[in-house]
């Protein structure tokens, strides 16, 4: 490997791990903050917070690593800058364009690695915290979740438990259904088949509902169900896609198929995962490009600050066309490559003449 070459990959893998750690523990910080309020009026141990924040600072960093690597290429160019050790790149022949290939290079290549083994990581130490968490959230005794087994509904009304099980939706209607009512000890008041519920409101319409009470039944043409879920707020129901694998999401998407629910949330989430690594490496040429295109300027937070303005404007720019391909007004292989394809773009006007910088 030439000098120049393990030159430019220490002080990448330095200011990368150095801002990581910055923003680590300021999100670490915060999220103590954020646990310790949510647990004011709770009693629980301290360190119990603690360690939920430390669970749950992963999976939010994962989504700050555009501006980690955007600040790490600008922290990369300043080392350079501070010794005039790019003049003397220059003088040995090694230039912008060479800097810019080799800086690339290591943020495609850290970024399959976050991708990959750190969004592993992070997303099991999500679903650990929320497992942790939701018994002391005030919806708890409320759950509804998709497996392979179809829908399963927990819900509370009047103390009564009702347990729910369907194999899909369609339209307005769960189909083939199977309720279980406890009562506040536990104890079966009831059984109920149905082929069909209307779950338009939240009083659902059970049809031809057949009920079982000990061992006897009788049939109803139709019954009247009330719950705290209906269809609007069933569609919109989806685990929290953070905590979940590229494996354990696929494994939702095939559940959510058989059961007829839409999947666009879960495909976005694939192919934005799919797309982080060139996302970051465009976020990082990006930044090259404009140390490169303000060197003249001596201040670093100046520079800091104008890399930080753009990357904002690319964050929420980016998430404008999340918002758009999750409510379904552009498909989603548009709102994810689009923003890509402006940052390209940009990325590609700004390299015009930028040996000369």
């Amino acid at each position: 490997m030439k000098v120049y070459l393990k030159f430019f990959t220490s002080i990448f893998f330095k200011s990368l791990f150095y801002v990581f750690f910055i923003l680590f523990s300021l999100v670490l910080i915060l999220n103590i903050l954020t646990e310790l309020d949510f647990f004011k009026e709770i009693d629980v141990e301290t360190y119990f917070t603690l360690f939920l924040s430390l669970l749950n600072s992963p999976a939010l960093i994962f989504e700050m690593f555009p501006f980690i690597l955007l600040i790490t290429a600008q922290l990369f160019f300043i080392k350079l800058y501070e010794n005039k050790e790019i003049e003397i790149l220059k003088y040995t022949g090694v230039k912008n364009t060479r800097i810019l290939l080799v800086l690339s290079i290591l943020s495609l290549l850290s970024g399959l690695i976050i991708t990959t083994l750190f969004y592993h990581f992070s997303s099991s130490l999500k679903n650990f915290y929320l497992q942790l968490k939701s018994p002391y959230t005030n919806d708890s005794k409320y759950l509804a979740v998709v497996t392979k087994n179809g829908l399963w509904i927990k819900d509370i009304v009047n103390e009564n438990t009702l347990m729910i099980n369907s194999s899909k939706i369609e339209q307005n209607y769960l189909i083939d259904n199977y309720i279980t009512e406890f009562n506040k000890n536990y104890k079966v008041i009831r059984n109920i088949k149905s082929d069909k519920i209307d779950i338009k409101n939240n009083d659902w319409i059970v049809l031809d509902a057949k009920i079982f009470v000990n061992n006897n039944y009788k049939i109803e043409e139709s019954l009247l169900l009330k719950t705290n879920f209906n269809y609007k707020k069933i569609q919109s129901l989806y685990s929290n896609l953070a905590s979940l694998n590229f494996y354990e999401l696929l494994e939702l998407k095939k559940n959510y198929r058989k059961l007829n629910y839409s999947t666009t949330e879960i495909n976005l989430q694939l192919m934005k995962l799919t797309t982080y690594p060139l996302y970051l490496f465009l976020m990082t040429l990006f930044s090259g490009l404009i140390m490169l295109r303000i060197k003249s300027f001596d201040s670093s937070t100046f520079k800091i600050s104008i890399g930080l303005f753009f990357s904002v404007i690319i964050y929420y720019l980016n998430n404008f066309f999340y918002v758009l391909g999750s409510t379904e007004k552009l498909s989603i292989i548009a709102s994810i490559l689009l923003p890509l394809l402006t940052l390209s773009v940009i990325n590609a006007f700004m390299l015009i003449n930028i040996n000369e910088k």
